[in-house]
């Protein structure tokens, strides 16, 4: 969890500076970091991000151990990441960086109040 947090902070870091391919990337991270934590905790780990996330939708959201929502934000955020890192002439607007950040903050605190859960 400490590197979903640090990833946070960067991506605030990032936003401050207008950096916003920057700011996506670290939102995703900061929740791709917390989830690991929380499938981590069930003793699950992986290799690849696509396995991560199909854990988020089969070991939590399917199982209405959280909301849907937090999938829609974590595919968005993935999505999104993707997009900045691979794909030549993206750019995010500032709108669309602020509102992945928000996400991304939700998703953590959500994993944060998981792993609280199990004490």
């Amino acid at each position: 969890m400490d590197k979903a947090r640090e990833a946070l902070l960067s991506a605030d870091s990032e936003q401050k500076e207008k950096r916003w391919t920057f700011a996506v990337n670290r939102g995703y991270y900061a929740c791709f970091y917390a989830l690991s934590a929380v499938l981590l905790k069930q003793d699950l780990s992986f290799k690849r991000h696509s396995g991560v996330r199909a854990a988020l939708h089969t070991r939590l959201i399917s199982t209405g151990i959280i909301d849907e929502k937090y999938g829609k934000y974590y595919d968005l955020l993935f999505e999104s990441r993707q997009r900045g890192d691979y794909q030549w002439l993206v750019e995010f607007s500032e709108r669309e960086a602020s509102e992945l950040i928000e996400y991304a903050k939700e998703f953590v605190k959500e994993m944060e109040r998981l792993i609280s859960q199990d004490g």
